[in-house]
């Protein structure tokens, strides 16, 4: 039986490949991938993932991501939504707009963001708990 790093890469699961822009790289625009990234040089633009991005100490963003998960130990600015886990390790600056599903932060890092952690708010209702008074008007006793 073949395991992924074994198989040609045509076979192999879209979620396992990582694409890396490398320190000294700047990219400028969009980038679409259903892999994972790994950010050592700059982005300036937008990227969006299913799977997972990592930027590294020297890894820059200056735009929007949109991911499953993130670890940042370098810099990002802008809108970031993170579908699942948001690492912040000691070195990162973070700075804009973010939504998470779950956060972790390391002491030392940076986070100057408006955050809203999704799947944490739950919505009230607005109907009424049924009283005494109104289930004896319906018929039924208390």
């Amino acid at each position: 039986m073949f395991t992924d790093a074994k198989k040609p890469r045509s076979q192999q699961g879209l979620l396992s490949q990582q694409n890396t822009i490398a320190q000294g790289t700047a990219f400028e625009g969009d980038l679409k991938s259903e892999g994972d990234f790994r950010i050592e040089g700059a982005i300036i633009g937008t990227l969006t993932t299913k799977g997972k991005v990592v930027i590294g100490s020297t890894g820059k963003i200056n735009g929007s991501l949109s991911c499953k998960n993130a670890d940042i130990e370098g810099s990002f600015k802008g809108e970031l939504v993170v579908s699942e886990t948001l690492s912040l390790r000691a070195t990162a600056r973070v700075q804009g707009e973010v939504q998470t599903g779950k956060l972790a932060v390391e002491p030392g890092a940076s986070f100057n963001a408006n955050c809203q952690m999704k799947d944490s708010v739950k919505e009230l209702k607005t109907q009424p708990k049924p009283t005494i008074e109104t289930s004896a008007k319906s018929g039924q006793t208390a």
